[in-house]
């Protein structure tokens, strides 16, 4: 029988959040206050919220063990083919109510806390999100591992356990200030420390030769100390691994200067080594061509290749066998490289194949191609990584001489296919020349790997036709597509229950696995009462994020504008000056006539500023002092606002996103590789305003172009521009509105104490703007007006969005899957706990 749910308002019994039984809520009670007891040594008296959120998280935890062991388990006694999702960056947010879902364990949890008399929302407020990654990049990797645990794959996660993750912004008289995000501080109950898979990781040295071939020697050595954190699947008792490197330095490390008496310095240099996971990059589309950085790229890929032939070579299978052979490890082994950043594994592999397991090149070569495939992030020239040879000649010795080497047999292919073509040798040389020589790490990446995919459709293109078209010429079939996608369970189930449940409700539950089931609310686009409803669980989120922002800004925020979200790094191309743009213009426009009817508005703009990256900085001045302006004037009422998100990040992210109207996704066309924030609006009933870039293409496909705003150049007219040469001036003096809006600028209107404060923004937009905003400025403004006149008819606006809602399901991470997935063998979604034997070591 089920236990009477308790009547408060905070909660409603959600059915895909998993059944309240009367043992469930005891058990979780009774491991509640046992790990209160005995794992924090506290009772209540005396016990803080961060005692009650680890206590909490402990016994759930508790929940997950018996199935992450028996899962490991299983994958030893099955032996399928693994895949390894190498990335630089996770950025996993929270944990405690996403393992919940996954478990079915929310509601059970919810009400024994209840009865403990404690607030569930609040012990969820206590966890510190694991920011351990720049942006999207990092969150694609988080959702690419939720959802191959609940398609029961042997799948795992490879990166750094940086102590600092991703800066925490501040903004203190509207300029962004970074603080360290000091996220371990009070422990972290999601990881398990294993030192007994301690590794060792070389660095600098030289190269021998000797009669058994190369010999790296005199290396300096760090230790590898991996932390695993399960990754559960929803509903399904499969739990994988996320396995997080954290660079230790070894015993005698420096201790030779112990000999002549400074035993203490000798401790201290221990920090150089372990400097290498302390700190995550905060550079996000810019390349940093630091030390640091390449030692903590070639740290995760040497570690995690290591580990990966120690799992290889100790499977059930091999363990029948009496010789090793690596002629299966393409079978048995899938590694995805996320972006360039784990590049080096693929000399790596070449060089313990070649110098340790001493198989002949060609043999080695061929099965690490067979065992790479890599996803391409980017077409920002700047974002591209290109290490310069010095660097690698000093960390990595052997390495270099293994890339010297394949791209010397990759250029005598080119030179074969087309003679006398040294053009085309050096386009796709690994070696650049000009400006020094570097290592084209992309170009690394191809020649090393089966399967190339971009993260659009638009994105794929560019890349074959333009960025990497010498290589999508000789191998076309390398050259793939795969969308990007988000998972349902942390961006719907857990960020709006309200309308995850209503989903439910309509078309039953099993649209949490297969998101392609949404096109059944198509059925529903003329349902007066489940128009209503999408309508009022919209509200319900509007009215608590609004109660949220009132706490936290100070601002009165108007619950029934039209909330207008633009919420992503801050980066020049993503164009959040055009939307500020707008908004001086719809500012000027109740100025100049207070009684005119407007549709009110609150804009929400938020995203951090890379630390080094002025003009993005400049731009978050240029945005908070425009909402200075804005929110300090009596005429405007509650017309409209405009707040500047602080620090956004995962868990910011769930709270915004459900609360939107409006996304605005408006980067130039061409730029944008794909976006999944746009996803992530477009699955909780927002509307989207962008232009034909990234993923948008594909909603637009999806949705038709006709429930999404679309405005702006396309790909074409762009380059068509480009061709002519861009002219900023025209466009300024050609449209009032826009001259008004830039002469504000100039003129320090937004700045009185210092009018020249935006003269670089002003100056970069008219001498050197690569990102055309006053070439979309008409078109975005005449767009806003539409968006405008759709929302003031409520029933119309809804149906675009059930629309919207519907044609979801395609950028679902589940049906967008790597090249990785095609290669694997397919394991049931649902297992049930006792079909996972016994086995020996399963790690």
């Amino acid at each position: 029988m089920a236990a009477p749910l308790s009547d408060h308002e905070k909660r409603k019994q959600i059915s895909i959040r998993g059944i309240v039984g009367v043992e469930n809520v005891s058990e979780i009670k009774k491991g509640f206050n046992r790990h209160l007891h005995f794992t924090l040594v506290k009772d209540r008296n005396i016990a803080t919220h961060r005692d009650y959120y680890f206590a909490l998280a402990h016994t759930v935890r508790d929940h997950l063990v018996g199935r992450w062991i028996r899962t490991q388990q299983f994958y030893y006694e099955t032996d399928p083919k693994r895949v390894y999702y190498l990335s630089l960056e996770f950025y996993m947010g929270r944990t405690l109510q996403n393992t919940m879902i996954n478990l079915g364990l929310q509601n059970a949890c919810d009400e024994a806390i209840y009865q403990l008399g404690l607030d569930m929302e609040d012990l969820e407020e206590v966890e510190e999100d694991a920011g351990l990654g720049n942006g999207g990049l990092g969150r694609l990797a988080a959702c690419f591992l939720d959802s191959m645990a609940t398609l029961g794959l042997a799948a795992y996660g490879y990166g750094i356990r940086y102590e600092y993750g991703i800066f925490n912004q501040r903004i203190k008289e509207g300029w962004q200030v970074e603080e360290a995000d000091d996220w371990l501080r009070h422990g972290n109950p999601w990881e398990k420390a294993r030192p007994e898979y301690m590794l060792p990781v070389h660095f600098y040295g030289r190269v021998e030769e000797t009669k058994k071939g190369p010999k790296w020697v005199d290396t300096q050595v760090v230790l590898a100390m991996p932390y695993d954190t399960p990754v559960p699947g929803y509903m399904n008792n499969t739990v994988n691994t996320m396995r997080l490197w954290s660079a230790r330095a070894p015993n005698d490390f420096n201790l030779q200067d112990f000999n002549v008496g400074d035993y203490i310095q000798a401790v201290l240099d221990r920090n150089l080594a372990e400097n290498i996971s302390r700190v995550l990059y905060p550079n996000d589309h810019f390349f940093v061509g630091k030390e640091l950085r390449l030692k903590q790229e070639y740290f995760v890929v040497a570690a995690t290749l290591q580990d990966i032939i120690r799992r290889f070579k100790t499977s059930k299978r091999e363990h029948t066998s009496s010789t090793i052979s690596f002629d299966t490890f393409p079978d048995k082994v899938a590694i995805q490289l996320n972006d360039t950043h784990p590049a080096l594994a693929i000399p790596e592999l070449m060089r313990i194949l070649v110098d340790i397991e001493k198989l002949h090149w060609d043999k080695a070569w061929n099965i690490t191609k067979r065992t790479f495939a890599y996803t391409n992030h980017t077409v920002l020239p700047e974002a591209l990584e290109r290490w310069p040879i010095q660097l690698l000649e000093t960390l990595l010795p052997r390495h270099l001489q293994i890339i010297y080497e394949i791209n010397q047999k990759h250029l005598d292919r080119i030179a074969a296919l087309f003679p006398k073509d040294l053009d085309r040798l050096r386009r796709t040389s690994l070696i650049e020349e000009d400006g020094g020589k570097r290592i084209n790490m992309a170009h690394l990446c191809i020649v090393g790997s089966h399967a190339v995919n971009g993260v659009a459709q638009i994105h794929s293109n560019i890349i074959k036709t333009d960025v990497f078209k010498d290589f999508s010429e000789l191998e076309p079939d390398k050259f793939q597509n795969k969308t990007n996608g988000i998972t349902p369970r942390r961006w719907l189930l857990l960020c709006n229950p309200g309308l995850a449940e209503l989903i439910a409700e309509a078309i039953g539950e099993e649209y949490v696995k297969d998101l392609s089931q949404l096109k059944k609310l198509n059925d529903f686009v003329d349902d007066d009462t489940f128009i209503r409803d999408i309508s009022k669980v919209k509200q319900d989120n509007k009215e608590k994020f609004a109660q949220y922002l009132e706490k936290v800004y100070k601002v009165k925020i108007n619950p029934s504008s039209m909330f207008d979200v633009h919420v992503k790094r801050i980066h020049e191309y993503k164009r959040q000056l055009l939307n500020c743009l707008h908004i001086i213009s719809m500012y000027n426009r109740i100025k100049k006539d207070p009684t005119a009817p407007f549709v009110p508005r609150t804009v929400i703009i938020g995203g951090k500023a890379a630390p080094g990256y002025h003009m993005a900085k400049m731009i978050i001045k240029l945005i908070t002092s425009v909402a200075e302006v804005v929110n300090n004037d009596p005429v405007l009422d509650d017309k409209l606002k405009v707040i500047f998100l602080e620090n956004y990040r995962v868990s910011l992210a769930e709270k915004v996103i459900p609360a939107t109207d409006l996304s605005e996704q408006i980067s130039l066309a061409g730029t944008e590789a794909s976006g999944t924030g746009n996803m992530k609006f477009m699955l909780n009933g927002a509307l989207t305003i962008g232009t034909m870039d990234g993923a948008n293409v594909e909603m637009a496909e999806e949705a038709g172009e006709d429930n999404l705003f679309i405005f702006g150049m396309r790909v074409e007219d762009v380059s068509e521009i480009d061709k002519k040469g861009y002219n900023a001036m025209k466009y300024y003096e050609q449209i009032p509105d826009l001259k008004q809006v830039i002469d504000q600028i100039k003129s320090g209107f937004f700045s009185p104490q210092q009018p020249a404060l935006f003269k670089d923004i002003t100056e970069m937009l008219f001498k050197h703007d690569r990102f055309k905003v006053f070439a979309d400025y008409e078109d975005y403004v005449c767009c806003q007006e539409r968006v405008s006149r759709l929302y003031q008819k409520p029933k119309e606006w809804t149906k675009k969005v059930i629309k919207n809602i519907a044609a979801s399901g395609k950028f679902s991470i589940h049906v967008h899957k790597t090249h990785t997935y095609m290669f694997i063998t397919h394991l049931r979604d649902q297992r049930s706990e006792s079909e996972m034997g016994e086995s020996s070591d399963p790690s």
